[in-house]
């Protein structure tokens, strides 16, 4: 069989259900991968994300023709242009049969029907799952419909694992083929995603990622539980931008984990709490593509809890800019904001911080600061993104209560009790003492003497307009 397989966010050979089995049935198999930039440009990638994705596709490349796959690089440049660039790839190469690993997603669903719309009448078009452990619409309740509470659908979720033995990873031998069609080269750069100066901290590939996983495993994972919440660190896993490009899967992550543990299944890992913890973080990015494919509306900006689509949301320029900046005189919302401009990545309790301080505190549309994460996060993964937001503006489903509101100074004193990560990020405050920096003018400071702006918000004012505004719908 002439085969052809398509990657997209799955970059990775190992654990690769639809390469493996492409492979598998192929005497004959090539490989593409379509660059869309109009697409990335419209569902706002950061360049620093698309730069990880040229690194991943280099090696990628690299790694497959050693097996003698030749990886092509198609420009589309939308996700309308995948089906005429597929036609014409099979009709070129007289391909018997595609295989591609399905995405949950509106636009990527759409996209991929209309690829098999297209190809069905003259190829073979086979479709598997490999972004998630179970399919989205496979975890259901009692009365066969959607959890819409995390903690009941991880239950299930863990049940069924373990029956299905759904996390093992999927093991066949890698086959070699031999082909006298060329590799494309992979683009440095493209146009439009090359504004964004950022230090990568991430190398690319599947070796890396495959060492970072170890690393978590054999030095972070018996205190994560304790560590994750502490900016000053070193204490979670890093592998999410990994799992955003599918350059590891979670499936992986789940198998090296309970091999560290030394545990046989699933269901026994609620005996080291660390990786229980790790593992549930897992399930949540399950529940939010599980969320979003049974509510595809939210792919079109709308709230899952649609009365809260009447909340009057602010949209000051001033305060939005004094936020993405990092310079709202909130010492741990700046820092958060200000890692995430320098790195491309923000750690996941100051994303919680300034989230809630975006949509709670400032009253701003918590969509503008959705955009504004995917438009600079190097593992920006639309359904986790979404989904956090929503979880911390009380808009999503299993959200946060409306009346908790994360306090910026408090949070600040209990995770970063040293001032350690502000002084790391917010340098101008590097030479105050532990107990200042994390409200500086309480202490009488002047604004003028630290170069460092005043709060734009009264807090406990904000706080309670939050809280009438949210009792009035």
């Amino acid at each position: 069989m002439r085969s052809l397989y398509w990657f997209r966010s799955d970059l990775r050979l190992i654990d690769n259900i639809a390469l493996a089995e492409a492979m598998h049935a192929a005497h004959f198999l090539i490989a593409v991968f379509i660059l869309t930039p109009v697409t990335w440009k419209a569902h706002s990638e950061a360049p620093c994300k698309i730069r990880f994705l040229l690194d991943n596709l280099k090696l990628l490349s690299e790694a497959l023709w050693k097996k003698g796959i030749p990886l092509l690089i198609r420009q589309g440049p939308s996700f309308s242009d995948c089906p005429k660039v597929l036609n014409k790839l099979c009709r070129e190469y007289d391909i018997d049969a595609i295989y591609f690993n399905k995405e949950y997603l509106l636009d990527e669903e759409n996209r991929d029907n209309s690829v098999t719309r297209l190809l069905a009448s003259h190829t073979l078009v086979n479709s598997y799952n490999e972004k998630l452990v179970l399919s989205p619409g496979t975890v259901l309740n009692k009365s066969h419909t959607l959890f819409q509470v995390f903690t009941p659908f991880k239950k299930t979720w863990l049940a069924k694992a373990h029956e299905q033995q759904a996390w093992r990873t999927w093991r066949k031998s890698i086959k070699t083929f031999k082909s006298d069609i060329t590799p494309d080269p992979i683009p440095d750069f493209l146009k439009g995603f090359t504004h964004q100066k950022v230090v990568l901290h991430w190398q690319a590939g599947e070796e890396a990622a495959q060492k970072k996983l170890k690393d978590f495993c054999q030095n972070k994972m018996q205190d994560y539980h304790n560590n994750r919440d502490y900016p000053n660190l070193d204490g979670t896993s890093s592998l999410s931008p990994y799992l955003a490009q599918g350059v590891i899967s979670p499936r992986q992550c789940i198998t090296a984990v309970l091999e560290a543990c030394r545990l046989s299944d699933i269901d026994c890992i609620k005996s080291n709490e660390g990786a229980a913890t790790f593992i549930s973080e897992l399930i949540w990015r399950e529940f939010y593509y599980h969320i979003i494919y049974a509510n595809p509306n939210i792919c079109r900006h709308k709230p899952f809890r649609l009365k809260t689509e009447h909340i009057p949301w602010g949209n000051d320029p001033n305060l939005l800019e004094a936020w993405k900046n990092g310079m709202t005189g909130f010492p741990i919302v700046d820092a958060g904001m200000r890692q995430l401009l320098k790195t491309g990545w923000m750690h996941n309790r100051l994303r919680m911080i300034v989230a809630m301080f975006l949509s709670k505190i400032l009253l701003l549309d918590w969509r503008l600061g959705e955009k504004h994460f995917m438009a600079h996060l190097i593992d920006g993964d639309f359904s986790a993104n979404n989904g956090g937001w929503q979880w911390c503006a009380s808009t999503g489903t299993d959200s946060v209560p409306y009346f908790r509101i994360f306090n910026p100074l408090t949070q600040s004193q209990r995770f970063d009790p040293k001032g350690e990560f502000i002084r790391k990020f917010c340098p101008e405050l590097a030479h105050l003492d532990s107990k200042t920096i994390h409200d500086p003018f309480a202490f009488g400071i002047k604004p003028e003497a630290l170069n460092y702006p005043q709060p734009i918000v009264d807090y406990k004012s904000m706080r309670i307009k939050t809280l009438n505004l949210f009792k009035s719908i």
